[in-house]
């Protein structure tokens, strides 16, 4: 058997009034993150470790926000497109480690959620998803609620 490790970042603005939306889940806050497509990224960073280990380039070589295609797309679509890429290269997908650096809101009510449509979209088993969440104890950006980030590794074989 053959395994291999892709690691995954991603990183948004966020700005007053727009939805915020993490794992598939609409959370309950003053400010969302904003980009060219719903801007969840967790899911962004997922997909870019998923491709990376598959050596298949990153989330904007396939979904680029050039294109009005992928304006305001749900990004577990986006997640689910990028396991039929990894499943047509004979890959499978054994299990996703991700972390959220946000100051807030808090994160751990959502999790389960997030994990569940991870798993679905993913079409791995909901044991085989960590999320965990930390602050950025008020420093840089992430502390002033300016932006959040996400990092994600995972985990291959075939």
């Amino acid at each position: 058997m053959k395994i291999k490790v892709g690691f995954g970042f991603d990183v948004h603005q966020l700005k007053e009034g727009h939805p915020f939306v993490l794992g598939g889940v609409l959370l309950d806050h003053h400010a969302g993150a904003f980009g060219h497509s719903d801007a969840d990224v967790l899911a962004h960073a997922i997909c870019d470790s998923i491709l990376g280990a598959a050596n298949l380039e990153d989330i904007g070589y396939h979904f680029p926000n050039t294109d009005p295609k992928w304006k305001g797309v749900n990004s577990l679509s986006l997640l689910e497109k990028c396991i039929v890429m990894l499943e047509e290269k004979g890959w499978k997908l054994g299990n996703i480690d991700a972390m959220l650096c946000i100051e807030a809101p808090k994160i751990k009510p959502y999790i389960p959620e997030m994990k569940k449509n991870i798993a679905n979209a993913a079409k791995i088993s909901i044991d085989d998803i960590s999320i965990k969440a930390t602050t950025n104890e008020t420093m840089g950006f992430i502390g002033r609620e300016e932006g959040v980030v996400a990092y994600s590794v995972c985990l291959i074989s075939r």
